[in-house]
Order: structure tokens, then C-alpha cells, then sequence
């Protein structure tokens, strides 16, 4: 037992550090000697998860888009933000980075653990994935960073980190899916609910991989249908085992974040909160309800589903785009009256508010102990709706869009025109579907079109007042870019 606190203490001593780690770090590991220990530090991969997926990543990610804002004096809210002040971008790169050194540290270990390889085959593969998933989300989120895998042990490795320059995200992105695909038949094939897990396995392992090549395919210019293709074997991977994506198999009231781990999910963020007890949960929740709040009164209504203990603050409210385009109001789409409400229980309010999708009933304070997706089936096919739209294979994109269209009860897009109108389509009924769920910036940023549709419908003026181009990545803090000595830098910022 002393054995694994150690090993798990020298991981976690990690996380709270970024590429500046202090020089007192270093100590002489003890090593692993059994599977439970190497367990506990592939364990530690997942640590940076509930401080990153939060309700300022919701802001990030959802607020300063096409489809939501927020009248907050966050600064994150109103792309008030710098390589001098970098708000939440500070905290994505420590615990990213702090994800990163976790894997690094845990597959340096398993290797040098003596323990059987078919064994540790499994957890090598978990350590590897996850490590893809954070570089997937620094990338998605700073663009080009700096890339390393070796676990830095001496001040001579620490010397080497410090000064890594950035690193082509698409040469990122290759190394990673590369890895991830080397290693992931080790993991056991089936849909994450069959398997009981509630940790990174087979299936989100094609969606890192899916995702990162879908990146590549839109930046690596000459090579896009062989990333096209890249993400096309993954996902249709996950489509042999998820099957159909109907009412019947995954019913579309599951898609609310209250429900958690059901068949469709791929991977979500574990919560819970019990008063007095176990406390792991965050707060997203809280700026997605009608507002303000009195008792069991919101904008005026009551909802005492959510309970009078709750904490509702400044909320992200829908943009005209977005209950005048998407979900209009008394439309058929049976994701609207989830996504968007206009009255409870035959009360109207005063203007549209996020709907049930998010909230937490009964809530404690601003304790949100719901689950937060990061992947479900639905993504994966309307990601694979836009790689054979990307390749040319019409039936295929259309029948894989029409299958999301169907399960919300809207019109099916029955005539094929241009490649491009059909992405537009895609475009929007992306927006529809995974509403809320920290991907709609990623989206806008990898088509090209964040700065361009941001401006042009996110309805907070300061939002319009403050954005440039450059925002569509968040500036590198220039604490790090001032450690690195200059092999760091924030050019686009510059400009």
C-alpha cells in the first residue's frame, strides 16, 4: 500500500503544476510491482478532468459563439483576453498540461515496471488514449503547443520542456492518432454502457482519434481525404458496434444531462454530491437556468423542480440565431422544448432561457452533480454525415444526417445539391444536436468561420466590441512564454 500512495502522490504532485515545474519536484520514484499500483497511476490521468470541464469551459467553448452568450463581467465572456491575461486559458494549459505529464509519467513507469506486458496492455493503451485526449484539447484549444512524451525526471529534462517551442498541431494530431491506433485493440470492443465503464475505453478512443484526424483533414492542405478516410475507418468502427442511432435503441429524453451513462454515451464526466458527504461535482449548471432567481421562482416562474437551495447566476442565454433559426419557438424538433424554454408549466417568461437539457433538480447551492457529456453517439454520426460529404459519398452523408433529423422529429434532407450546402446543413444540425456541450468553438474554429459567425450573431455588444481574429485560439499565458525564454510566443496576439 505505501508503495501506491507514492506512486499516486508523485502523479497528483504533478497536476498542479504547468510546463514550469518547481526544481524540488524531482525525487527518485519507488516502482511499480503490481497491477493495482500501475492502475492508480493511469487513474491519475483523469485528474485535470472536473477543473477544465466547468462552467467557464462551457463559456469558452458555448458563450462566445453563434448559439449562446453571457452578459457577465467574466472576462472569458467578453474575449477580454491576452497573452497578459489569459483567464481560463491559464487553467486549461496547467491541467492539460498536468494530464500530459500524468500519462507520460504513468506509460514511463508500466515500461519500466517488470511487470508482464500482456498486462499492462490494457492500462498502457488507457494512458496512451487519454494522453491523446489532452493534446486534443490543447490543440483544439491554443492551436500549435509544445509536444513532448518523455516523463520528466532531472532538471536536464526540465530544461529541454521548458524550452519546447510550439509544435505543428497537425504533426500533433498524427503522432497521437499514430499511437492511439498502435495501441487500442488492447482494450475491450463494445459500447461503453455494455462495459460498465465510467473511464476512457475502446469507444472513446475512436472518437479522440476521429476527432483529431477530422482537425487534420481541415488544415493539412493537399493530405484531406487521407484524414477524411483516417476518421472514416474509426467512426465506422464505432458504428459496427453502436448500430442504428434510433428512438428505439437511444431514446433522445437521454440526451439530458440528469441522465447519466446510458447507452449512447461514449464518454461524460462522472458527478455526484451528497450534503455532508461525497462532494465531486462543478457548477455549469448554474448558468443555465432562467434568471434571476427568488425562492422557487425563476424570471418570474416557478420551477420547483429545481428546488430553493439552488444558486442561479448570471446565465448564458440563447442568441436570436438560435431561437429564431435553430429552434423556433412551437417548432417540431423535439429537442427544442430540452434545448430552449419559453414558459414552464403554462407560465410564460420574459424572453428564452436555457432548457431542462442542463439543469440539476433540486440542486445545492451551485453543486451541479449532473454528468457532462464529452462524446456520444449522435457526434459520431454527424461527424461521419460530414466525412463522406467530404469525399463525395453522397448517400452515406445524407443517410447519417437524416438518422439525427429523424430521432428529433424534423424534416429529412431528401435532395443532395453542393458539397458545401450540405455542410451548411450539417453545420446547423450540429449546433442543434450537441447544443451546450463544450464543442460548438472547436466546431466554428476547425470549418474556419468562429470569428466571421461570432460576430455576426452572438448578441452580447462587448463580445463584438472586444473579438479579432486571433481569438478564435486562446493566447499561450505569457508567464509560460517568459519561462521558455523565448521559444514560446503569441503571434497572431502581436498581430
Amino acid at each position: 500500500m505505501k508503495r501506491i500512495v507514492l506512486l499516486f502522490a508523485a502523479v497528483v504532485s504533478a497536476a498542479s503544476c504547468s510546463l514550469k515545474e518547481p526544481s524540488n519536484f524531482f525525487v527518485t520514484p519507488d516502482y511499480m510491482e503490481t497491477l493495482q499500483q500501475a492502475d492508480a497511476c493511469v487513474t491519475a490521468t483523469y485528474s485535470p478532468l472536473n477543473t477544465i470541464y466547468s462552467y467557464t469551459f462551457g463559456i469558452a467553448t458555448e458563450g462566445c459563439t453563434d448559439l449562446f452568450h453571457i452578459q457577465s463581467a467574466t472576462q472569458d465572456a467578453q474575449l477580454d483576453i491576452s497573452p497578459a491575461n489569459a483567464r481560463f486559458g491559464n487553467t486549461v494549459w496547467e491541467y492539460a498540461y498536468a494530464g500530459v505529464r500524468n500519462a507520460n509519467y504513468a506509460l514511463w513507469a508500466m515500461h519500466d515496471s517488470g511487470l508482464e506486458e500482456e498486462d499492462l496492455a490494457p492500462l498502457c493503451a488507457e494512458a496512451t488514449v487519454m494522453r491523446a485526449f489532452w493534446y486534443y484539447i490543447l490543440t483544439s484549444f491554443f492551436g500549435d503547443v509544445p509536444f513532448y512524451e518523455e516523463y520528466v525526471s532531472d532538471r536536464q529534462a526540465l530544461d529541454r520542456v521548458r524550452h519546447l517551442p510550439r509544435m505543428s498541431a497537425i504533426d500533433t494530431r498524427a503522432t497521437m492518432i499514430a499511437e492511439v491506433e498502435s495501441c487500442i485493440g488492447a482494450l475491450p470492443k463494445g459500447r461503453t454502457y455494455d462495459l460498465g465503464l465510467q473511464r476512457a475505453g475502446w469507444a472513446f478512443g475512436k472518437m479522440v482519434l476521429a476527432k483529431m484526424a477530422m482537425w487534420n483533414a481541415c488544415r493539412d492542405t493537399g493530405n484531406e481525404e487521407y484524414w477524411w478516410r483516417k476518421a472514416i475507418s474509426a467512426l465506422e468502427d464505432l458504428e459496427e458496434v453502436y448500430g442504428d442511432l434510433t428512438e428505439a435503441s437511444y431514446p433522445l429524453e437521454d440526451i439530458a444531462f440528469g441522465v447519466k451513462n446510458t447507452k449512447e454515451d461514449i464518454f461524460e464526466i462522472q458527478h455526484t454530491y451528497t450534503p455532508g458527504g461525497l462532494q465531486y461535482s462543478s457548477s455549469y449548471a448554474a448558468i443555465l437556468m432562467p434568471y434571476p432567481k427568488s425562492g422557487t421562482n425563476f424570471n418570474g416562474v416557478p420551477i420547483p423542480e429545481l428546488g430553493d437551495e439552488c444558486i442561479a447566476w448570471q446565465p448564458m442565454r440563447p442568441n436570436a440565431y438560435l431561437h429564431n433559426g435553430l429552434f423556433i419557438k412551437g417548432g417540431r424538433d423535439r429537442r427544442g422544448s430540452l434545448a430552449i424554454v419559453y414558459e414552464w408549466n403554462g407560465k410564460a417568461f420574459t424572453r428564452s432561457w436555457p432548457g431542462p437539457k442542463f439543469w440539476c433538480y433540486n440542486m445545492i447551492n451551485t453543486h451541479d452533480s449532473n454528468n457532462y457529456p464529452v462524446f456520444r453517439y449522435a457526434d459520431a454520426v454527424l461527424m461521419m454525415a460530414e466525412c463522406y460529404n467530404a469525399i463525395g459519398e453522397r448517400d452515406k452523408a445524407m443517410s447519417h444526417l437524416n438518422a439525427v433529423k429523424t430521432r428529433a422529429g424534423i424534416s429529412t434532407v431528401d435532395t443532395y445539391t453542393t458539397t458545401d450546402r450540405f455542410l451548411d446543413e450539417i453545420q446547423m444540425e450540429r449546433g442543434r444536436e450537441l447544443l451546450g456541450e463544450f464543442q460548438r468553438k472547436f466546431d466554428l474554429v476547425r470549418w474556419g468561420i468562429w470569428f466571421k459567425r461570432t460576430y455576426e450573431f452572438n448578441d452580447y455588444q462587448r463580445v463584438k466590441d472586444n473579438i479579432r481574429p486571433c481569438h478564435e485560439y486562446y493566447p499561450i499565458p505569457d508567464t509560460e512564454v517568459a519561462l521558455s525564454e523565448g521559444a514560446l510566443d503569441n503571434k497572431a496576439y502581436e498581430q
